[in-house]
């Protein structure tokens, strides 16, 4: 946990420094280095407008400005794995003692299920960073990907983004 510590606290900085531009960036570097929680940065930046006594609606802006970040980190690794494709995914899988037929029963659910799972994926901790990878191997359409990716992820930097404007709001004692 130290060792990830400096780029916490430089995240935060980004944020508090450049509120809209900073959780951009903040989410597209949390979303592509997944140690760096997300509870670090959206409910900070909601902090922090409460505290510069933003709006609701110009919160709302700030949440969609970290999904639109979250989207473009989970694009670069969806991209990458669309790359690397199958044949490099059952090379690796054998170390992990995946059969071609578990997943050919993946590969199967993901078809059907894939497109909920990129959306309600987004919004679930640790997965929210791991659900591009099936989706750029197992090639959901890009076009449905950045659909739901981006869906999914402005819901989830949106509610963060209001708890931490509604914590920031309790200690200025406005609610």
């Amino acid at each position: 946990m130290n060792e990830i510590q400096p780029l916490i606290q430089w995240i935060s900085s980004l944020v508090s420094q450049y509120l809209y531009v900073g959780v951009f960036a903040a989410a597209i570097i949390e979303t592509v280095f997944p140690p760096i929680p997300t509870a670090a940065v959206f409910p900070l930046a909601g902090y922090i407008a409460a505290q510069s006594k933003l709006s609701l609606i110009e919160v709302i802006v700030l949440g969609i400005m970290g999904g639109l970040g979250a989207t473009i980190g989970s694009t670069i690794i969806y991209l990458i794995c669309y790359k690397l494709g199958r044949v490099a995914m059952l090379r690796y899988l054998r170390f992990a003692r995946i059969s071609e037929q578990k997943l050919v029963k993946i590969e199967s659910w993901f078809e059907k299920h894939g497109d909920k799972a990129v959306f309600f994926g987004r919004m679930v901790p640790v997965l929210r960073e791991m659900v591009s990878v099936p989706a750029g191997l197992f090639r959901v359409p890009k076009v449905k990907f950045l659909l739901y990716t981006l869906c999914g992820s402005c819901v989830w930097s949106i509610a963060l983004t209001l708890v931490g404007y509604y914590f920031g709001q309790i200690t200025l004692g406005i609610i």
